[in-house]
């Protein structure tokens, strides 16, 4: 199977400019903060997308907004503890200082949230048709505000805890993303104004459905408790109120809690999450628009500037949507949701250990199921052979099957040996509570690196056979969470690879004592071994462009921002070689300049499934080198964290990546294309073109793969690691099954 034509393209005379001037190199780059937020517009731009089915726009706006909450809490509260420094250190591309990036940044989170109020309104208006109408309290009737009335006096009044701040009461702490309802009060007999807060209990089951008629109408806590507010404060009259809600700096420094050797690091880290809760706040929300004495007031007592506050018309919190559409999927609306799909099961007698022992397999998530890795983690737990299990575990699932094999594995007398990363954001707590679990079964449970966050994806099994030792090991693109494995593209590589092996047990080996690998044949190691090969393959496409012979790059990652990546990567893209990338959020560079990234095409690909799998492709035709990694090019994956990737040799796995990447440079249903200038639009279906959904072509593309694995128990592994397998067919049962195999004969013939 080939690549795209490799035509090298012209050298270009700017080229010279570019690497011998700042100037030129700093036109190419993009703020990382800014370069977010247009990734959040794109998830936005989902929510207002008519192609998309109405519940599903309901579940883009509430990832939006989850995705802003993250935004504020790590990287704008990064910024702003910068700001704290006696010199403001710049960003290394576009050499802003914090100051600058936050004034930067928040007019476009201002023009973010209009644009979402706006969506969210006609979503709203759009569920009337379907018989959900969502609760104005402006505008009840006599008869539905006697209702609400009475639903308010008996669930909710008992359990509210109204505070008066005055002299005597002060301020009190606000929890991070916690809403709570704000009001200026007053005595009757008085002039004199007091500011009360009604915090809305977790206890409160925050959306409410009640159904009249054929009508469900559907309310938010917070809403409800803001209208009749004035029952909660008793003697006092209430003059004005809002709802509000206040973000905080989730960004704990571990370095310093450290300092103290004696302590114990899971403890150190259960004490850095308390403080995480007490950190400065960072953002005020507020619905509806309050007047400036309550803006002042709260701003004032949360030392927040105006800027730092957000007036919205929605919701300030959206992660009751789920809720909501849990009812609806519920009720039978089918229509209002994606086509079900399930990840793909093999035959129920199927064993990736004896699969893995003729071939190497790719599992591909989420269209197929990690049931069968799961499945050959027990296998080996109770296979008297097997006499080690290691295994890195950065997320994990709250009811992890995968963290129960292991245990099971310990329990049987196995070597089980965890390298725990309790520094993985948001997931520190569930991560504390694994690693109990996990010693006290019995596992050796490491925490990686002092400086180095263990982000890898990396299983090894050992067995002892006849005297011999024999590996299989797995590398990934993804956590081992079940849940995720649902919801992310990401890509699971099993090799039972001898030599393979032997170089994954030295990089647990390094792990254990905390060395940083530093030679590898096959594999890819960061922090010092990852980048630096990316950028040897990175100059052998241009000295092959230099040469006057075929040179291609193809690479799919979530995030760019490494410099000295983008810096080679114009230079490839100066002497002609053609760069295509696909690149879900954060990219820290302008495609498509002349004289500086002309031959680089970005695109970002935001649909059902998360894209989370990374595929570097270098070289054209049957001599491409292919890898799959659990790193990103951003300096954090590049340098200061491990990461492991893995080259492909396998023919079949080699040539199903180059064609899952064939898909998403072609899709044109979920894609958007980089503009010189930074911003996406929409990639447009020609008229005479198929309509190409990347993500359901690789459902579809993947139909079958477990019958070819399944086949290959019979098969004989030849030294070169090639075997004999029958082609990839779609079902014809799959959705438009006629159209896929006309496409992947299109594609078939332009690699030929």
């Amino acid at each position: 199977m080939g690549g795209f034509p490799s035509k090298a393209g012209k050298n270009n005379k700017g080229c010279k400019h570019f690497m011998s001037g700042t100037e030129g190199k700093n036109a190419i780059f993009i703020n990382r903060e800014l370069s977010w937020l247009e990734f959040d517009r794109r998830v936005l731009e989902l929510a207002k997308d008519k192609r998309v089915p109405l519940a599903e726009q309901l579940n883009f706006a509430s990832i939006y907004a989850s995705n802003l909450d993250e935004f504020f809490m790590i990287r704008v509260g990064s910024l702003y503890d910068q700001t704290l420094l006696k010199e403001e250190k710049r960003e290394n591309k576009t050499n802003m200082t914090p100051t600058a990036q936050l004034h930067a940044i928040m007019p476009v989170v201002t023009e973010l949230q209009e644009h979402c109020d706006k969506i969210l309104a006609k979503l709203f208006t759009r569920l009337k048709e379907y018989g959900y109408e969502k609760v104005d309290f402006s505008k009840l009737s006599k008869e539905e505000e006697r209702f609400w009335k009475k639903y308010f006096l008996s669930e909710l009044y008992p359990v509210l805890s109204p505070q008066i701040i005055d002299r005597r009461h002060p301020f009190p702490f606000l929890r991070n993303l916690d809403i709570y309802v704000g009001a200026k009060v007053k005595e009757k007999e008085s002039s004199a104004e007091s500011f009360g807060i009604l915090p809305i209990s977790s206890q409160f089951e925050r959306l409410i459905c009640v159904k009249m008629g054929e009508v469900t109408h559907f309310a938010l806590v917070e809403e409800l408790v803001r209208h009749f507010a004035h029952l909660a404060f008793g003697r006092y009259t209430v003059t004005e109120s809002c709802i509000f809600r206040i973000t905080r700096n989730a960004d704990i420094n571990l370095q310093e809690a450290m300092q103290d050797q004696d302590l114990d690091y899971r403890e150190v880290m259960s004490e850095l999450l308390k403080k995480r809760r007490k950190l400065a706040a960072v953002r005020l929300q507020i619905t509806p628009k309050a007047s400036d004495g309550i803006v002042d007031f709260l701003c004032h007592k949360l030392v927040l500037d105006r800027r730092q506050c957000f007036y919205q018309s929605t919701p300030l919190a959206m992660n009751f949507a789920r809720q909501l559409t849990g009812r609806l999927e519920k009720e039978g609306l089918s229509q209002l949701f994606y086509p079900p799909v399930r990840p793909m099961l093999p035959p129920a007698d199927f064993s990736l250990t004896r699969a893995v022992a003729k071939r190497d397999v790719l599992i591909a998530y989420p269209f197929q199921s990690i049931r069968p890795f799961i499945n050959m983690l027990n296998e080996a737990a109770n296979d008297p052979t097997v006499i080690s299990i290691k295994m890195t575990l950065y997320r994990m699932a709250t009811d992890s099957k995968i963290v129960e094999a292991l245990i099971n594995a310990a329990e049987n007398g196995k070597e089980v040996v965890t390298i725990v990363e309790l520094r993985a954001r948001f997931d520190e707590q569930n991560n504390i509570d694994w690693s109990r679990q996990l010693e006290n079964a019995g596992c050796t449970v490491i925490y990686g690196f002092e400086d180095y966050k263990v982000h890898s994806k990396l299983t090894l099994i050992t067995r002892k056979v006849n005297g011999q030792y024999q590996y299989i090991s797995q590398i990934g693109t993804g956590n081992y969470n079940e849940k995720t494995a649902e919801l992310y593209t990401d890509l699971c590589f099993v090799s039972a690879d001898q030599a393979l092996g032997e170089e994954v047990a030295e990089v647990f080996n390094d792990l254990a004592v905390e060395k940083k690998t530093t030679q590898t044949k096959r594999l890819l190691v960061a922090p010092l071994r990852f980048k630096s090969v990316l950028l040897e393959e990175i100059q052998h496409e241009i000295d092959a462009c230099r040469e006057g012979k075929p040179a291609a790059i193809e690479l799919k990652c979530n995030s760019v921002s490494d410099r000295d990546i983008i810096l080679k990567l114009s230079e490839a893209s100066c002497v002609g070689v053609p760069v295509k990338m696909v690149i879900r959020g954060i990219c820290c560079f302008k495609a498509g300049i002349p004289g500086l990234t002309e031959n680089i095409e970005v695109r970002s690909i935001v649909g059902r499934y998360l894209e989370h799998s990374r595929i570097y492709i270098f070289g054209t035709g049957q001599e491409r080198r292919v890898y799959i990694a659990s790193g990103d090019f951003l300096t954090r994956n590049t340098e200061r964290r491990v990461e492991i990737g893995v080259k492909i040799e396998d023919p079949v796995i080699k040539n199903t990546l180059i064609t899952m990447m064939r898909y998403q440079l072609t899709d044109n249903q979920n894609a958007r294309r980089m503009l010189p200038d930074g911003t996406y639009t929409k990639v447009k279906r020609e008229e005479d073109e198929a309509a190409i959904d990347s993500q359901m072509e690789m459902y579809n593309y993947f139909a079958n793969s477990w019958a070819d694995y399944y086949a290959s128990y019979h098969l004989e592994r030849h030294p070169s690691g090639t075997v004999t397998v029958k082609p990839k067919k779609v079902s014809g049962s799959a959705p438009r099954a006629g159209l896929l195999r006309r496409l992947r004969d299109r594609l078939t013939r332009r690699r030929n």
